[in-house]
């Protein structure tokens, strides 16, 4: 009787620790991101010379302006094949449309709060927030700028 107690008090204990620690990592993860997504540079995204800067605290999709969601990580292959298509595409649509990236495995609340279970994972919002279209895997320059276009971004 007594050997029970005490292993089901060991149990309990290990579910505690177990509980602790994956609290503390979510906490962790929503602290660097206030609570609220936000945007990577792109250089950040390339694996660039910058550290994990966040472009101040963003609500993604962006109100008000068609928003290109990419949910990837920079170690991902294709993530890097994608990573200067990003740039081009970001750079041509600059005021335009709000073109994003967030690395995954540095913000995995992200990953849960988009639904995300394969990476890269594109999602285009329309200018309300409302989710229009969701694309999983390597996405070439011609089909995001298809996309942008179905949305009425010129």
């Amino acid at each position: 009787m007594k050997r029970r107690v005490l292993i089901a008090l060991l149990v309990l204990i290990a579910l505690f620790a177990v509980i602790w620690v994956i609290r503390s990592q979510f906490l962790s993860d929503a602290n660097k991101v206030g609570g609220v997504s936000a945007q990577t540079t792109m250089s950040d995204r390339s694996g660039g010379q910058g550290a994990a800067v966040l472009d101040g605290v963003r609500s993604v999709p962006v109100k008000g302006m068609v928003t290109m969601l990419d949910l990837g990580a920079t170690s991902c292959i294709p993530c890097k094949m994608m990573a200067p298509i990003m740039e081009k595409v970001e750079k041509a649509y600059k005021e335009k449309a709000a073109i994003i990236f967030i690395d995954v495995r540095k913000h995995p609340d992200q990953a849960r709060k988009f639904g995300i279970r394969a990476i890269p994972t594109q999602i285009f919002f329309d200018k309300n927030g409302k989710e229009v279209y969701r694309h999983t895997g390597f996405m070439n320059e011609n089909a995001i700028i298809r996309q942008l276009g179905k949305m009425g971004v010129e």
